[in-house]
C-alpha cells in the first residue's frame, strides 16, 4: 500500500452569466472548495546524488537522530541488506499503468469474488463490530484485504529491509528528464520509509530483519508501508499490541482507521456511480481525483449520474477505457477515501466492485459494462437506474 498524492490545481470559476452568452465557453470550475481530510502530504525533496556510502552514512545519522534508534545496529542490519535487481524491475511496471480494461481481470475473478464471501462469513461478527465503530463496511475492509494479500494467503516474498534498502538506494531511473525530479522524491520517499521502520521495530519490538512483504516494503495483511504502519494501526482487541501481521481484530480495525482518519471517510456516504456523457460533452480529465466538484459543475460539462445521487454531494469524473469502450464515473468521497490507500483510480474501482461482488449486490463479471451512447445521455432521469451505492449503517454484513 503505498499512498503519494499529488497536488490539484484548479482553475478561477467562470460566471454563469457568461457561460450563457459566450458562443464557445469554457466549462465551469468546481463551485465547491476541498475538504480538508488528514491525507498523504506531497513527496519530499527529492534526494541530492551522491555515493552509496555517503548516502548510507547520512542516513544512519539522520535516523538515529530522528527515532533514537541506536546508529550501531542501524550500520548492522543496513550492512546485511541487499539491493535486489527483481524489486527493481517489479517497481519499473506497476500493474497501475496498465487500463482499466486489462487491470480490472487480475483482481475481479469468480474465485476472489467466492474467497471474499467465505471470508466475511467466516469473520462476520469481528467485521461487523469494526463496521459499527467506524462506519466502514465490512465488505470494503473484506475487498482490501483480497486485493491486497488475497485474504492473508500472499503478503509478499520479499524481505522488507531488502525492499526498502533498494528502492531507498537505487530508485530505478528511466532516463527521462520530464521524470527525474519525481524519480528523485519517490527515492527519497522510500527512505524515509526505511527510516520509519527502524522507528517501527523499536517501537512494536519487532525483529525487522525478518520481515517478508512486498517489493514495495509493504507488509501484513493490509499491506500497511512502514509510516502508515505506526501512524495507523490500531490495537483491536486490547492485548496491547498492533500485529497486522497475524492478528485480524488489529487488522480489520487498521484498514478501517486507515480509510477513517487518511482518506475522511464518510458512514452512509456513496462511493461511485456510473454517469452518462451528453453528445456535445467534451473531454474533461480532472487534475486530481478530490470530489471537489457539484453535481451541477458537472451536468454544466455534460456529465450527468445514472442514478439517484442526493443534490448537495460534490464528486469527481473518472475516466476509465472499459472492455466495450469509455466508460464515465462519478467518484464520491468514499471513493477517494479509497485511493489514499493506493492512488490509482483502476485500484480504487477494483476494490469497490469486489466489495459489491462479496455483499451480493453486483456482480461485474455477470454482465458486460456498456456506456450507452452519447445521444442517450439526456439531462432527464434515465430508465434505467444504477443507483449509487451507499455504505451502509452498522449493521451485521451479508455474506
Amino acid at each position: 500500500m503505498i499512498a503519494l498524492a499529488a497536488c490539484a490545481t484548479q482553475t478561477p470559476p467562470i460566471p454563469t452569466s457568461t457561460l450563457a452568452a459566450a458562443p464557445a465557453p469554457k466549462p465551469p470550475a468546481p463551485a465547491v472548495a476541498p475538504t480538508p481530510v488528514v491525507g498523504t502530504p506531497a513527496l519530499p525533496d527529492p534526494v541530492k546524488p551522491m555515493p552509496l556510502a555517503q548516502a548510507r552514512a547520512e542516513f544512519v545519522r539522520d535516523t538515529a537522530s530522528r527515532y533514537g534508534v541506536d546508529p550501531v545496529y542501524i550500520e548492522s542490519v543496513l550492512a546485511k541488506a541487499q539491493i535486489r535487481e527483481g524489486i527493481v524491475a517489479a517497481m519499473s511496471r506497476p500493474a497501475e499503468a496498465k487500463p482499466w480494461r486489462d487491470y480490472r481481470p487480475i483482481f475481479i475473478t469468480q474465485a476472489r469474488i467466492d474467497g471474499g464471501q467465505a471470508f466475511l462469513a467466516e469473520h462476520r461478527a469481528q467485521l461487523a463490530r469494526v463496521e459499527a465503530a467506524t462506519g466502514v463496511p465490512a465488505e470494503i475492509i473484506v475487498s482490501i484485504i483480497g486485493v491486497e494479500t488475497s485474504f492473508g494467503k500472499n503478503t509478499g516474498k520479499y524481505s522488507v529491509v531488502d525492499a526498502l534498502y533498494t528502492l531507498a538506494f537505487a530508485y530505478p531511473r528511466s532516463g527521462d528528464p520530464a521524470k527525474a525530479d519525481r524519480e528523485n522524491r519517490r527515492e527519497a520517499f522510500f527512505r524515509g520509509e526505511l527510516a520509519q521502520l527502524f522507528a517501527l521495530g523499536k517501537e512494536e519490538q519487532i525483529d525487522i530483519t525478518t520481515l517478508i512483504g512486498s517489493y514495495a516494503g509493504a507488509m501484513g495483511w493490509g499491506q500497511f508501508m512502514p509510516s502508515s504502519y505506526r501512524e495507523f494501526a490500531v490495537d483491536g482487541n486490547a492485548d496491547g499490541k498492533r500485529n497486522l501481521f497475524t492478528d485480524l481484530d488489529d487488522v480489520f480495525f487498521s484498514v478501517a482507521n486507515y480509510f477513517v482518519k487518511k482518506g475522511g471517510w464518510v458512514r452512509g456516504g456513496p462511493v461511485t456511480v456510473r454517469a452518462n456523457r451528453d453528445a456535445s460533452a467534451q473531454d474533461f480529465v480532472p487534475d486530481s481525483m478530490d470530489p471537489v466538484y457539484s453535481l451541477s459543475d458537472l451536468a454544466a460539462r455534460g456529465y450527468r449520474p445514472l442514478g439517484t445521487v442526493a443534490p448537495t454531494e460534490t464528486a469527481t469524473l473518472l475516466n476509465l477505457d472499459g472492455v466495450n469502450g469509455p466508460e464515465y464515473w462519478l467518484g464520491f468521497r468514499n471513493f477517494y477515501a479509497i485511493t489514499r490507500y493506493n492512488i490509482s483510480k483502476h485500484y480504487a474501482m477494483a476494490v469497490y466492485q469486489l466489495a459489491e461482488a462479496i455483499a451480493g449486490r453486483e456482480n461485474p463479471l455477470a454482465t458486460d459494462i456498456v456506456t450507452p451512447p452519447a445521444a442517450l445521455a439526456q439531462p432527464a432521469a434515465p430508465a434505467v437506474q444504477a443507483p449509487a451505492i451507499k455504505a451502509p449503517a452498522a449493521k451485521a454484513p451479508q455474506a
